[in-house]
């Protein structure tokens, strides 16, 4: 079946059936994590920010926080 032919199928289901082929993809695409290619420069950046991380050189945030933050800078 070619990409088209699949679009066009998946036009006709119900939403609740799209939301469910959604759910599958991203599940696949989870056990298949392994396989997706890394670059070098990604590599580099995060070892860097890891490296960062472990030596204490990063302000962190907690998710309430940024969560608080990003609510009252966008109204």
């Amino acid at each position: 079946m070619i990409l088209n032919e699949i679009i066009k199928e998946i036009e006709n289901l119900r939403l609740s059936e799209k939301l469910i082929l959604v759910e599958d993809i991203w599940d696949s695409i989870a056990r298949s994590n392994a396989e997706l290619p890394i670059s070098e420069w990604q590599k580099s950046e995060l070892a860097k920010r890891y490296n960062d991380y472990k030596n204490g050189n990063l302000m962190l945030h907690d998710w309430e926080g940024v969560h608080e933050e990003l609510r009252s800078k966008y109204k």
